[in-house]
């Protein structure tokens, strides 16, 4: 039988959506119905918002150690409930069991880990008299009431990627997860409180963007927009926020690019590119999608990937042996073979996959880890974030011709360079126009090291402790020294 479940999660307390529209969470590997929620209407957000404007005050009165206790409270506890975890992200999501338990869950605790220390460690500029009248300080303040939005493909380490730097530097947050897949996001909720955070500060609405996201984004009293998701969608969030005069950290799409240069260790660039590609199905902003690949090395380079990939086991996601879970949904499914099946029509070439699975797995949202060749630079599958399984590769002539290609899209999220030569690594690091560029690897993230992108892949940075840029406000204090009633710069006023 089908659980039904609360999915809001407002004021410390689990309770039922308003809006009258239930929603079913979906396992994409079988079609088996998770969990029945109701989702979030507008009064839902509302009393969110509330909440989290309540809970404002002591909260960023706290001491950063008092955060920081609350915050090591809840890493413990997540390694407690770390299995349990696992489980529901993968049967929310689809994604192997191996993903959840040593990628997603791991890196999570690491998160709050890593957050629970940064809380003590606000940084700002020392205390020093620049003019010679005053003394200058800087203090970091909350910006307030925090409205965040988090995509599927990472439910928990979005969850935490919005919430731990927000409320790390003494903010309240309201999450809108996806409503596919909430679980995990009020999971954590829950700990929250347990861990000992007070109720209110973490609050979770579960609700469709164009009702529960715009009411967030658009609430007076949210001072701060937090969104990860998609560009189009992104300039909708932006645009209500910007009405607002909110401030807006945008973490968007990517087509990232994988340049191999001809000095490359050829069997690494292979596997880093098969790994980086596949990685949870594909639906990674930062998963490697456009592979460059330098003449001489090209005709081995396609040929070993696409063997490769013939060797990855799709199958059922709680399955340890399994490497590769559904798509997030049919309709998912559906969108990824329409951009195979019009390259292919276009006159690309498919080395490796390009199809739906069928027999056993046609029950699920599965496609074909696949290799695409022989495509135009200005092709859709090219240019256009697809958001799957699928890598396309194109070869170059020079070093020049490489980087130029690597940089002839819209986004700017992540990229990586593979060569043995420090002069091209370090032209690479350089000129590669992304947020985070990895040189002989693809995809490795860290808590202490930050997340974002350029040109329409966002911007602001999520984890380490550049993140508390994003949500603190920084304010100038100045205070006299010289002790006197009537100061120098007067005299620009009173003629005597």
């Amino acid at each position: 039988m089908t659980q039904r479940r609360p999915a809001q999660f407002i004021n410390g307390q689990l309770r039922e959506g308003c809006s009258g529209i239930d929603f079913d969470v979906v396992n994409p590997a079988n079609g088996v119905v998770v969990a029945t929620i109701e989702l979030a209407s507008v009064d839902d957000v509302n009393d969110a918002v509330a909440a989290a404007a309540t809970a404002l005050p002591a909260w960023a009165g706290a001491t950063p150690g008092e955060r920081s206790t609350a915050l090591h409270a809840l890493a413990a506890r997540l390694g407690e409930r770390a299995e349990e975890y696992a489980q529901v992200e993968t049967s929310q999501t689809g994604k192997p069991i191996r993903l959840s338990r040593e990628f997603d869950v791991p890196g999570s605790i690491d998160n709050v880990s890593f957050f629970a220390g940064a809380a003590r460690h606000l940084q700002g500029s020392a205390v020093a008299e620049w003019d010679g009248a005053h003394s200058s300080m800087i203090r970091r303040e909350p910006v307030g009431v925090v409205g965040s939005i988090a995509p599927w493909n990472y439910p928990l380490q979005m969850a935490m990627w919005k919430i731990l730097p927000a409320i790390a530097a003494g903010n309240t947050i309201v999450l809108k997860p996806s409503e596919m897949t909430p679980l995990t996001s009020l999971m954590l909720a829950e700990d929250c409180v347990a861990a000992g955070i007070p109720a209110g500060v973490v609050n979770v609405v579960t609700g469709a963007g164009p009702e529960a996201g715009e009411a967030l984004v658009s609430h007076p009293t949210v001072r701060m927009v937090s969104f990860t998701g998609s560009t189009p969608v992104g300039r909708r969030v932006a645009s209500l926020a910007i009405d607002g005069l909110k401030r807006v950290h945008m973490e968007l799409g990517g087509k990232a690019p994988f340049v191999v240069f001809d000095d490359a260790n050829l069997e690494a660039a292979i596997h880093g590119a098969v790994a980086a590609s596949l990685i949870n199905t594909g639906q990674d902003c930062t998963a490697a999608t456009r592979a460059y690949i330098q003449r001489p090395l090209y005709d081995q380079f396609i040929a070993g990937v696409a063997d490769l990939m013939k060797t990855v086991r799709l199958g059922d996601p709680i399955d340890p042996a399994t490497d590769l879970g559904p798509l997030i949904s049919w309709r998912q499914q559906e969108r990824v073979a329409g951009f195979v099946d019009r390259a292919l029509a276009d006159g690309a070439r498919a080395l490796a996959g390009g199809r739906i699975p069928a027999g056993s797995l046609e029950s699920g949202a599965y496609f074909e880890p696949t290799l695409i060749v022989d495509a135009a630079q200005t092709s859709e599958i090219v240019q256009n974030e697809v958001f799957g399984p699928v890598l396309t590769a194109l070869p170059f002539d020079s070093d020049d011709d490489g980087l130029r290609l690597a940089n002839d899209t819209p986004f700017g999220l992540a990229a990586s360079a593979w060569t043995t030569d420090l002069v091209r690594a370090m032209r690479a690091s350089r000129e590669i126009e992304a947020g985070c560029v990895w040189i002989n690897d693809h995809i490795p993230i860290i808590s202490e090291m930050p997340h974002g992108g350029v040109k329409a892949s966002g911007f602001g940075k999520d984890m380490s402790t550049y993140s508390f840029e994003e949500y603190t406000i920084v304010k100038h204090v100045s205070l006299d020294i010289t002790g006197t009633a009537r100061k120098e710069w007067h005299r620009t006023i009173f003629s005597a």
